[in-house]
C-alpha cells in the first residue's frame, strides 16, 4: 500500500529523475501518463479493424473483457450531459492474483494502483487528465458487489473503492467526488502492462541518477537503458528508489508521466505500420491487457473511440494531479484541497480548461 508523506507543494518541487531518449527523433512534450497505454490499444484496434481481416477481428474481440457499469450503478449517477465532451476513468490494477502474485501476497482483492480521469473536450481536439493519488482520503459511497451491499465510509483511501466493490464502485466513487458522469472505464493490469512493453521491443530512457528499489525489483545505474516489461513495471511502481524523493505516491505519478513520454516516443519508432506481424502481436497483447465497460468491449467500439481521439496531439493534453495536502489525521495519507479540487471538477463539468489557480 502506498503511503504519501509529502504535500502538494513538495510534489511540485520534486525533479524528474529520468528522461526519454527515443531512437531516431526527439521525445514529445512531457504531458502523458499511463493512460496512453490505453490509447496504444485503441490505435492498434483501429489499424487491424480497418484491415478487413475477419479472423483477426474475431480474435481480438475474444480477447476483450467488459463490465456493465451502467447496469451496476443504475440511475444513482450524475446527469449525462450531452455537449460533445467525454470522460473516461482509466485505472491500473495492482491485483496480486494469478500471474501478478510475484509482486506480493494475494490478500483477496485488487486496488487501483493508478487512477486518471481523462476529459475529452467538445470537438475532441484537446484533453485534460486528472490523476488521483491512490492514498487520498475520501468519502466512499455505498456500493454493490456480486449482488451484495458494500457500506460506504466517511474516511477511506481512494484505492479501496476498487478493492471492496470492483470497477463499478471505483466509477461511483469518482463520480461522487467530481460530480462528473464517466462515459467509459478502462483498466490495465500488471501482467498485461509488462507484455505490452515487451511486444513493443522495450522502451528507451535515460536516468540522471541511480534508481534502486528492492520492493519493485528495479536497479538502474545512471545512463541510457532499454527497459523490458519487467523493468518498465518496476519503474512505474517505484516509490522508494529515486534519490531525493520522499517515498510518496505523488512522486511515483511524476515518474509514470515521464515514462509514458518515453513509451509514446517508442511507439512512433517501432515501425508497426510496415510490419503486420508486429502490429498483430501488439494489438493481441494490448486487447488482452485491458478490461473496459461493456460499451467499449468490442474492436468496433474501440475503433470508433480511437478515431474520435485521433486529432488530439500530446501538446493538447493538459495533465494535473488532484490538488492534495497532508491528511489532517494521518500524515502518511493525503486529502483533497477543497477549493482547488472544486476548481478542477467545475472546469471539467463546464468543459473548460483547468485554471492555473487549481
Amino acid at each position: 500500500m502506498a503511503q504519501s508523506k509529502g504535500t502538494a507543494k513538495t510534489a511540485e518541487s520534486r525533479a524528474h529523475r529520468i528522461r526519454a531518449t527515443g531512437r531516431r527523433r526527439k521525445a514529445p512534450p512531457r504531458r502523458r501518463r499511463i493512460l496512453t497505454i490505453t490509447l496504444c490499444t485503441l490505435v492498434s484496434a483501429v489499424l487491424l479493424g480497418g484491415a478487413g481481416i475477419g479472423y483477426v477481428y474475431f480474435k481480438l474481440n475474444g480477447n476483450l473483457k467488459g463490465v456493465d457499469i451502467n447496469a451496476a450503478l443504475g440511475r444513482d449517477r450524475p446527469k449525462n450531459v450531452d455537449n460533445g465532451s467525454m470522460d473516461i476513468l482509466v485505472l491500473g490494477s495492482d491485483s496480486r492474483a494469478g500471474k501478478n502474485s510475484e509482486y506480493g501476497a494475494d490478500e483477496g482483492g485488487a486496488r487501483s494502483d493508478t487512477a486518471m480521469i481523462m476529459h475529452v473536450y467538445e470537438g475532441h481536439k484537446k484533453a485534460g487528465v486528472v490523476s488521483i493519488p491512490r492514498d487520498t482520503m475520501i468519502q466512499r459511497p455505498d456500493c454493490t458487489k456480486d449482488g451484495k451491499n458494500v457500506p460506504g465510509s466517511q474516511r477511506a483511501m481512494f484505492n479501496t473503492a476498487y478493492e471492496v466493490g470492483g470497477p463499478a464502485c471505483a466509477v461511483k466513487t469518482v463520480e461522487s467526488m467530481s460530480g462528473i458522469r464517466m462515459d467509459h472505464f478502462v483498466e490495465v493490469d500488471f501482467t498485461g502492462f509488462k507484455k505490452l512493453i515487451d511486444a513493443l521491443g522495450g522502451v528507451d530512457i535515460t536516468t540522471s541518477k541511480a534508481i534502486n528499489d528492492n520492493s519493485s525489483h528495479l536497479h538502474l545505474p545512471p545512463g541510457k537503458h532499454t527497459l523490458d516489461g519487467e523493468q518498465a513495471l518496476g519503474l512505474v511502481r517505484t516509490r522508494h528508489g529515486v534519490p531525493g524523493g520522499d517515498g510518496s505516491d505523488l512522486g511515483r505519478i511524476q515518474l509514470q508521466q515521464t515514462f509514458v513520454k518515453a513509451l509514446m516516443n517508442q511507439v512512433k519508432n517501432v515501425g508497426i505500420l510496415t510490419n503486420p506481424t508486429k502490429l498483430y502481436n501488439i494489438a493481441d497483447t494490448a486487447t488482452k491487457a485491458i478490461t473496459t465497460d461493456t460499451d467499449l468491449n468490442s474492436v468496433g467500439e474501440l475503433t470508433g473511440l480511437a478515431k474520435s481521439l485521433g486529432g488530439i496531439g500530446s501538446e493538447n493534453i493538459h495533465m494535473v494531479t488532484l490538488p492534495v495536502t497532508t491528511d489532517r489525521i494521518n500524515p502518511d495519507r493525503v486529502q483533497p484541497l477543497t477549493r482547488q479540487s472544486a476548481l478542477v471538477w467545475d472546469a471539467l463539468r463546464q468543459d473548460k480548461d483547468i485554471p492555473a489557480a487549481a
